[in-house]
Order: C-alpha cells, then structure tokens, then sequence
C-alpha cells in the first residue's frame, strides 16, 4: 500500500482503480521511481521526496455530519470519513449529462496525481471531457477564455460550467487558504463549496500544530491556477494547491515533460497532514457504511500514518 506523502519512496506496478498508490506528492493508477518528479499523464505519479512523515496534533475533532446536494437530478448525502461506493446507474434522460455514469467510486480511489483528469478508477489520461461521475462530483472548472495555448485547452472548456455555476453538486466553487506557522508556506483547496467547507474544519483540527489561523472559505478560486496543483482527488473534483508552486508539465503536450519538483523549503509536515486529512476526510455520497472513526480528527490521521508506516 502507498500513499501519497506517507509511505517511503518505491518502485511499484500499476494498480487498477486509481487507489492509494503514487509517490508523496501524487498517487493514481501507475506509479514511478522515487525520482523527484512524476509524469504529467494522469495515469502516472512519481514520488518526489518531501521529508520525513509526520502526524498532527490538532487537538479538537471534527464532526462527522451528513449534507445534502444534486446529482444527476437526484438529491443525495454526502459524509466526511465514509467509504463512498453503491451501484453504479445512468443519469436519466433530462438531466444535466443524461446518459452518462455516475457512482460505485470508493474511498481508496480518491487520491489522483497532479494531471487534470486523474483520480478517475481505470481512467489514466489527463482531460475530463465526456467522463461520468464515479463520485457524483463533476471534475473542477478551471474557466473559460482568451489566451489559453493549444496544450491547455483541456484545462479551459465549459462541459461543467464556469467556477461559480449553482448547478455544480455541492455548490459553487470554492477555496480555502492554509498557511504554515514555521515558513512561508500557504496550500490552497478548492472544491464545491459543501466540500471545502467540510475539509478546512477537518483540516484546522487535524494540522493545527502546524496552521497559522486559517481564513474562512471563500467562493471561487481566481486565487488558484491550475498550475499550482500539487495533487487532485476524487476525480479531479478536488485538488490542494501550493502558491508559487509552476507545474510546466500542466502547459506541455501530454507524457512529453516531467512535473516540475516542488520547491525546496516548503513545509512538508503541513504537506504531508492536510495529504492525510483530505484523502481522509473528502465527503463522499453514502453508498456505502461510514468508516468507523468516532470523533474523527487529529488522531485518526495520526493513527492512519502510522499504521500505513508499519505496512510498509
């Protein structure tokens, strides 16, 4: 088992699904050596070192609570810490992208890399164009408009709407900022608002041992390109970003360059704990029974990395 961020850098096969494998800034359906870079395909993820690993030490913890959205016409639940899945079906006739797939997706398959596109099971080229919802989730919008060159054009479509669109399951787009309190560091999510909502509680009380107060949720995301990604999930409908952060491989045909390394000095303990907590804690539609995690907070991360150490 290899989770991004977490598990010692190794060479492994490709791994069906999209589960918990990749190097320790990205994870998907194929990994890489232990080089410090990954391919930008979003079937492939390297594993860049970025330090020891190390647990949080929030000290509250986060409610495990139940939120309505749409999709697929249908109203449904969304839970932090539960393991997703149920039947896969077809989204009906009249509603927004009729025909195509939605569901069956589990918790282990939310981790993607840094492409565009990845965090889809089975799926390993980067784009999102004409893809079902194996979270109900639709993939992130990165806006429409002049200037864009021919190599990013995957990235700038309006299939799923401009960032601020209503319809979006769990709302509007939106981000929040998370800072370190030992370097200059700041990680940005940004997610459907229901999302991000859930995940900056989760994350300001699993990594608050390494958080400078963090700012409330804000819609849309002008703050963040795509080119900051430093991974996706859940079908590229989440992603944590690092300011300053400029992936060349986002720009480059597909599969032609490396991801650009993260830069030195960054703080990886804050890194590698909002890693754990979103992989973690992302809501996912109840399909399946909820992970056992009472009280789930800093602990549960913690104890999540360490049992995953000890696999290893």
């Amino acid at each position: 088992m290899f989770v991004p961020f977490l598990s010692k850098p190794r060479s492994l096969s490709r791994r069906r699904g999209g589960g918990k494998s990749g190097g320790s800034t990205s994870a998907g359906g194929k990994t890489g050596s232990s080089s410090s870079s990954s391919s930008s395909s979003a079937g492939k993820s390297g594993s860049g070192s970025t330090g020891s690993s190390s647990s949080s030490k929030g000290g509250s913890s986060t409610p495990i609570k139940s939120t309505p959205i749409k999709s697929g016409g249908s109203g449904r639940t969304i839970t932090g810490y539960n393991n997703g899945g149920g039947k896969v079906s077809s989204i009906p006739v009249g509603q927004l992208f009729a025909g195509r797939s939605q569901g069956g997706a589990t918790r282990s398959q939310v981790w993607g890399t840094r492409a565009y596109g990845s965090g889809y099971p089975g799926v390993y080229t980067r784009g999102v164009s004409g893809r079902g919802f194996p979270f109900y989730f639709w993939p992130l919008a990165w806006g429409t408009g002049l200037g864009f060159g021919a190599n990013t054009a995957y990235l700038h479509s309006d299939e799923y709407g401009q960032p601020d669109n209503s319809s979006r399951p769990g709302g509007p787009q939106a981000t929040a900022a998370f800072s370190s309190n030992t370097t200059g560091t700041t990680f940005r999510l940004v997610a459907d608002n229901a999302t991000t909502t859930f995940l900056a509680a989760a994350a300001t009380a699993n990594c608050s041992s390494f958080l400078a107060p963090v700012p409330t949720p804000a819609l849309g995301n002008a703050s963040v390109q795509p080119e900051q990604v430093v991974q996706y999930y859940r079908a590229s409908s989440a992603a944590l970003a690092l300011d300053g952060y400029n992936n060349s491989a986002v720009s480059a045909p597909e599969n032609a360059t490396a991801d650009t390394p993260l830069p030195a000095g960054i703080d990886t303990s804050l890194l590698e704990c909002l890693n754990a907590t979103i992989g973690q804690a992302v809501p996912l539609v109840d399909g399946a029974r909820a992970l056992a995690v009472p009280g789930a907070g800093a602990g549960v991360v913690a104890l999540v990395m360490l049992l995953l150490r000890a696999l290893l």
